[in-house]
């Protein structure tokens, strides 16, 4: 089993600051007064992206029912037969086991279909695989979140997502606390503490590396409370 993705659940006080949450808010909904708008939440392995994007909608929802969705770049994860088949599974979340070209082409359809219901995939961690159709995206829906690791790459059919985003926001998580979480979440799904650590340590860390180069592309970088 290798999981990948995810967050640390919901928490009661926020991730992130500078500004603080409401303020995030405020700048979200303006986003969306124009049409609908594309967010991307961007941020390195254990950076808590799905649990950022749990907060900012719950406050949207607050603020302005029914105007905010949340979606996620791991419902593009290849099937896990895909990657052992192409022996990647020790790699499996690095930016060579996802189907960019299919991401794109949703955010492309979710930016210009205003008429119907678009459904998105999302990534179920107990099959360790996507499944279709799971999250709908309405016509009411204004403002998309979306969150993943490779929003602001340049890599081939990514450079195309960050130009399908109306901003993106990048999470700099400290290093000691997002890679406990890692290796937390890891030893939750099945791993050993020794190879928990090592994944974390290890192609996690070269993901984190990849990632961290993209964050100068970021409309707004949000640091992590210490």
């Amino acid at each position: 089993m290798t999981p990948t993705g995810g967050g640390t659940g919901p928490a009661d006080a926020p991730l992130y600051r500078h500004p603080c949450l409401d303020a995030l808010v405020e700048r979200a909904l303006g986003l969306a007064d124009g049409g609908r708008a594309l967010l991307g939440i961007v941020g390195e392995p254990g950076a808590g992206k799905s649990t950022f994007a749990e907060q900012l909608l719950a406050r949207l929802e607050s603020a302005r029912p029914g105007c905010a969705v949340a979606v996620s770049m791991d419902g593009f994860h290849l099937a896990h037969k895909v990657v052992r088949a192409r022996g990647q599974t020790a790699r499996k979340g690095t930016i060579g086991t996802f189907d960019a070209h299919g991401f794109a082409a949703l955010l492309r359809r979710t930016r210009a279909e205003r008429q119907h219901t678009v459904w998105w995939p999302e990534f179920d961690r107990a099959l360790e695989d996507p499944v279709a159709a799971a999250i709908e995206v309405t016509a009411g829906h204004r403002l998309v979140v979306v969150d993943g690791n490779f929003l602001l790459s340049e890599q081939g059919p990514w450079r195309e997502v960050g130009q399908l985003l109306d901003e993106s926001w990048f999470l700099d998580a400290l290093p000691e606390p997002r890679r406990a979480r890692l290796v937390r979440r890891y030893v939750e799904f099945g791993f050993t503490p020794e190879a928990a650590r090592a994944k974390a340590l290890g192609v996690d860390e070269e993901t984190s590396t990849l990632i961290r180069a993209t964050a100068a592309r970021a409309d707004l970088v949000l640091g992590e409370r210490g």
